[in-house]
């Protein structure tokens, strides 16, 4: 009986390498890589990924959801984090209504993520909530 193959694969072409030293670091190269038309539309997830120094490896489109909540599975962000490699990862996603403070959801799904990323030896270094205006910080404000 044949079997599906889980395929592993890693490229690091990478020439602009970004380091992040800051949460207003994270919020730039989250802008960068988000749809300015959407994102006042669509809630969205994403993960940065970092290595041991810093530097954005890469990010990861997690999930779209409605105009006030997506879902952030564990067990997909948690895969994507080891399939990469990955030393640490930021959370992003964004509020279309503009609101800056996170939600019950929003805490609530980063502690999770904090013991989820912890049991792999992987840091959740920052959740932040973006929209075209500015954003929220867990780790800045403590909520992480």
């Amino acid at each position: 009986m044949k079997v599906c193959e889980i395929n592993i694969s890693y490229s690091n072409e990478n020439k602009g390498r970004v380091k992040i030293n800051s949460s207003k670091d994270t919020y730039r190269v989250a802008l960068d890589n988000w749809n300015m038309n959407t994102i006042e539309l669509q809630e969205e997830a994403k993960i940065l990924l970092l290595n041991r120094a810093g530097i954005v490896t890469g990010i990861f489109h997690l999930s779209k959801g409605g105009i006030t909540t997506c879902y952030v599975d564990l067990k997909l962000v948690l895969s994507v984090a080891i399939k990469a490699v990955a030393s640490g990862i930021i959370l992003l996603h964004n509020h279309p209504s503009g609101n800056l403070q996170p939600s019950k959801a929003d805490l609530q799904i980063t502690r999770r993520l904090k013991l989820a990323t912890s049991l792999v030896d992987i840091r959740l270094f920052d959740h932040l909530i973006v929209t075209k205006e500015g954003y929220y910080s867990l780790a800045d404000n403590k909520d992480l």
